[in-house]
């Protein structure tokens, strides 16, 4: 009691300062302690779950690999398997254990294929975990849903496919991907038929990750893009060009000059670009005959196609750009017309004064 007492004294003769550190000192013992004492339950509590999940998931490993070795051709499902389903059954009604199960499931559904991939697929039926997943699609939390798509993907359950489609416009980008990459991995080239009712963006990053998507498929029968092509969306405009080229789709090329005077000048631009690989001589007639009123991006992309299809027809267009005010068009133009006429593209240098000039042309003539 003196030692209280003294402290006590001590505190209360000590400077404004002193007495300003001891309160902090002690606010600071009184916050530690129990942090202390619950990151401790917590580092416990978080040992005791790993130990949970390491034993459920040893105990449905061992329940799945019974389920697909007690299979006979005889039964669609053999009474040891129905067994089994009936104490997995059990597990799913309760959320703790049915997400160490589907965790187990989705391991084991990316090891094998085959045969044993569809009786996977049937006890994923057969266990009522179907149910839950659709109950997922209707939830009011996007992340739900999300994972909800996700998980059906995984499982290639194909028949819920409208219930997907639901969430084709969901205002949620992520929500919107898991649709998008469930019908590209389950339907392939067919499952693209989202895109005729789709009304937000599809973002660069999507588009990217759908071609990802159809490059792993071993099927590459493509449908039409045409109707993609003429799309009110301007996203899926981009995307069908993209799938035009990259699949040569040489009877959409009416389409694709139709997107020459689209509203959306990226799209005239692109569709440009994608005329060019295909070769369509048309494009360029088409593109020369404005190519003036045309923006300057326009006009570059027009140039850099006439690289790739250029005649002999085009020399007298080219030699009113050769001097263009533009460095890549003036580039383009004298590349051009050095392989139309070499004889002409060397007496330029004769012709023309300006060291700017020449130094292009000089260089042009050395490459």
């Amino acid at each position: 009691m003196n030692i209280y007492n003294y402290l006590l004294d001590y505190i209360n003769d000590a400077a404004l300062i002193i007495q300003v550190a001891w309160a902090m000192t002690i606010l600071f013992i009184v916050i530690i302690i129990p942090l202390i004492i619950y990151l401790k339950y917590i580092r416990t509590h978080l040992r005791t779950q790993e130990r949970s999940i390491a034993v459920y998931e040893k105990k449905y490993e061992s329940y799945l690999i019974n389920y697909l070795y007690a299979g006979n051709e005889d039964e669609e499902i053999s009474k040891e398997q129905q067994v089994i389903i009936n104490q997995l059954k059990n597990s799913v009604q309760e959320p703790y254990k049915r997400k160490i199960l589907i965790s187990v499931l989705v391991k084991l559904q990316n090891e094998i294929s085959g045969e044993t991939a569809d009786s996977i697929q049937q006890l994923y039926f057969h266990t009522g975990l179907l149910q839950y997943a659709l109950y997922r699609l209707r939830h009011k939390k996007w992340y739900v849903i999300a994972k909800g798509i996700r998980e059906l993907k995984q499982f290639h359950i194909r028949e819920v496919q409208d219930e997907v489609m639901l969430h084709i416009n969901h205002p949620r980008r992520e929500v919107r991907k898991e649709m998008q990459l469930y019908m590209v991995n389950l339907f392939y080239f067919e499952g693209l038929h989202f895109l005729d009712q789709l009304e937000t963006p599809l973002s660069e990053w999507d588009q990217i990750q759908l071609l990802g998507a159809l490059e792993r498929l071993q099927s590459q029968n493509i449908f039409s893009v045409n109707s993609w092509l003429r799309s009110s969306n301007d996203s899926v405009v981009f995307f069908a060009l993209k799938l035009a080229k990259i699949y040569n789709q040489f009877d959409s090329v009416d389409e694709l000059l139709k997107l020459l005077h689209h509203s959306n000048e990226q799209v005239r631009i692109d569709s440009i670009g994608v005329l060019s690989y295909l070769d369509v001589l048309e494009a360029k007639e088409i593109l020369k005959l404005d190519i003036a009123h045309r923006s300057l991006d326009e006009k570059i992309a027009f140039f850099k196609m006439m690289e790739n299809l250029y005649q002999k027809t085009d020399e007298e267009f080219l030699v009113k750009y050769i001097h263009d005010e533009n460095f890549e068009i003036k580039v383009s133009a004298l590349k051009i017309f050095k392989k139309l006429n070499k004889e002409k593209f060397e007496s330029l240098k004769f012709e023309n004064a300006d060291p700017y000039f020449l130094r292009i042309v000089n260089f042009l003539e050395n490459n």
